[in-house]
C-alpha cells in the first residue's frame, strides 16, 4: 500500500494518471484523473464539465498546434451506469463498443498505444461498475518497440474500504519517456470527500508540469455525485 501523495511528490512527471477505489467508510466509489505536460501544447489545456463527464479543451486556442492526442473526453458516464475514464479517445471506443453489446476488453483489443514515438505513450483506461467494482488496463509498447503492443487488464470485483489502485503513463521522467511498469499501485484512500482528495493530489503534483485534475466520489446507494475539477489555467 503506497501513500499516493508521497508517491506523486517524488515523481516530477508521471504523465497522466487514473485512481479508482473505495472510500474509507465503504460507501462511495472514488475516481480521480489528472493530466500533466512538458510541452507548451500539452500544458495549454483545461478540463471542462460536460453532460456525461468532462472533456479537455485548449485554454488558449491561438497556441494550439496539434489537437490529435490531447483533445478528447477523459470521462463519460454511460447509459448502463458504467463510468469510463481514460487518457485518450479510447473513452469513445469503449462507449461505442458497450452500446453494441461488447465489453471494455473487446473495445481495447481494437486499440494500441499512442503513435507519438519515441515515447509511444501508453493508453490507460478505467471502468467503474454501478456496484463500485472496477477495471483498469494499459496498452503499451514492448520496451519502446512499436512493433509489439502489450495489453494488460486488471479487474477488482470487491474493492476494500479505504483502498484504491493507481496507474499512470510514464515510469519516470526520462527521454524518451519509459512506459509504466508492473501492476497498478495499491494506494490508501483516506480522504473523506472529493474536495479533500483533490486538494491533496493537486498539492503533490509537480507545480511546473501539472495541468488539470478531476475527482469524483459517487455514493453507491443513492448515486449522488461530488465532483471537483482543478485547472492550472483559469
Amino acid at each position: 500500500m503506497i501513500d499516493l501523495n508521497e508517491y506523486l511528490r517524488k515523481n516530477p512527471y508521471p504523465g497522466r494518471g487514473i485512481l479508482l477505489g473505495r472510500s474509507a467508510d465503504n460507501r462511495k466509489a472514488v475516481i480521480a484523473y489528472f493530466i500533466m505536460g512538458r510541452s507548451e501544447n500539452s500544458r495549454n489545456r483545461v478540463f471542462e464539465e460536460t453532460a456525461d463527464g468532462i472533456r479537455t479543451r485548449a485554454f488558449d486556442e491561438s497556441k494550439m498546434t496539434d489537437p490529435s492526442l490531447i483533445i478528447y473526453h477523459p470521462v463519460r458516464l454511460l447509459e448502463n451506469g458504467l463510468l469510463v475514464v481514460t487518457n485518450g479517445d479510447q473513452t469513445d471506443t469503449i462507449r461505442d463498443n458497450v452500446a453494441q453489446g461488447h465489453c471494455y476488453r473487446h473495445a481495447l483489443n481494437t486499440r494500441e498505444f499512442e503513435p507519438d514515438g519515441p515515447n509511444y505513450t501508453p493508453r490507460i483506461s478505467g471502468v467503474v461498475k454501478p456496484d463500485g467494482g472496477y477495471n483498469l488496463s494499459i496498452l503499451k509498447s514492448l520496451d519502446g518497440d512499436p512493433s509489439c503492443c502489450c495489453r494488460y487488464f486488471f479487474e477488482y470485483d470487491r474493492p476494500k474500504a479505504g483502498t484504491g489502485h493507481f496507474i499512470h503513463t510514464y515510469q519516470e521522467n526520462r527521454d524518451p519517456l519509459p512506459s509504466f511498469e508492473g501492476e497498478p499501485r495499491r494506494a490508501a484512500v483516506t480522504a473523506p470527500d472529493a474536495k479533500t482528495l483533490a486538494n491533496e493530489l493537486w498539492a503533490n503534483l509537480n507545480e511546473e508540469n501539472k495541468v488539470s485534475l478531476f475527482v469524483r466520489y459517487v455514493d453507491l446507494a443513492t448515486k449522488q455525485q461530488e465532483t471537483v475539477i482543478l485547472n492550472k489555467h483559469g
